[in-house]
């Protein structure tokens, strides 16, 4: 074989008497590049900082319990039973995050949030999703470090190397694999760019970007998913969680199609205290509305070309 995708010599690092896992690392990184982008589109649209810094901080609290509850719950033989060690279920650190149980939780909580601060729910997903699906993408690196969650064997030029104690039994002697971390990667990427376009073009609102995040992300995990070798629960024929892809996929096209239907354009304003919003102060300049709606396409997209989650 010519050529081949190498995989790293090392998973962690340490500082002192610190462990860095660069799985977590990646999570980060992804994190930052969902909460920069994010944030700019929500300022763009008239909401507060602050605001959108309270409900993404929940999100991913309550997003990356509900992301190892998930995993944990669908892997549940690596966990408990004969030789296993059942409080591994907590060592996060060494892999193991769940992206559709992180969107269960992350929703529920945003969900909470923005009732509680007088936020339009639908309009701070539609901040999100652009950047979530970036970070999602980003995150996905943390998977090349581990050596974990590849495809079937690959002899082509794309093959992935996977050292012997990473690779499935039954693949023993197969030294290449598909690389399904870059496969979901590049899709991702791909996805959040397009999203950010489809609202600047479209002046996408009521939660219709994160419908669409949902279908472009659903669509790509389901092929992808039934690339894997690693071991996962199957409803017939499929894999868990490309039967929840698939609910993914399906849910946000029939949700893109009633918000299109009952919610044309974008809201009048995203949070009650925010520009425009009935809340606001009185002296507020009353074109302001007007002018940051104007602008919020190229404000929000100006520079996140280049800008979790790795999980499961």
């Amino acid at each position: 074989m010519l050529l081949s995708i190498p995989s790293p010599d090392i998973r962690s690092f340490s500082l002192g008497p610190l462990t860095i896992h660069i799985y977590a690392l990646c999570l980060m990184a992804g994190m930052a590049a969902a909460w920069w982008i994010g944030s700019r589109r929500w300022v763009a649209r008239g909401g507060r900082p602050e605001t959108f810094e309270t409900i993404a901080l929940w999100s991913i609290l309550i997003g990356i319990v509900f992301a190892r509850i998930y995993h944990v719950l669908t892997h549940w033989g690596d966990y408990f039973g004969p030789g296993r060690n059942p409080w591994s279920a907590l060592y996060i650190w060494e892999g193991g995050i769940a992206i559709f149980g992180s969107l269960i939780g992350g929703a529920l909580a945003a969900f909470l949030v923005c009732r509680h601060l007088g936020a339009r729910y639908g309009a701070f997903a539609d901040a999100l999703a652009p950047g979530l699906i970036i970070a999602q993408g980003i995150g996905r690196l943390g998977n090349w470090f581990n050596q974990e969650l590849f495809g079937g064997p690959d002899d082509g030029p794309l093959g992935l190397e996977i050292d012997p104690q990473y690779r499935p039994a039954e693949y023993a002697d197969v030294a290449t694999f598909q690389p399904t971390f870059l496969y979901e990667m590049t899709w991702n990427i791909s996805g959040g760019l397009l999203l950010l376009w489809l609202d600047r073009r479209f002046k996408l609102g009521w939660g219709k970007v994160f419908a669409l995040y949902m279908v472009i992300y659903g669509t790509g995990r389901f092929f992808i998913e039934g690339l894997r070798t690693d071991v996962s629960y199957q409803l017939g024929p499929l894999r868990t969680n490309q039967v929840t892809a698939l609910l993914v996929l399906l849910g946000g096209a029939l949700l893109f199609v009633t918000l299109t239907r009952l919610r044309p354009g974008r809201e009048p304003w995203v949070e009650r205290r925010g520009i425009g919003g009935p809340d606001a102060e009185a002296d507020a300049d009353p074109d302001v509305d007007a002018d940051a709606d104007s602008g919020v396409d190229a404000d929000a997209d100006t520079g996140t070309g280049g800008g979790a989650t790795a999980a499961s």
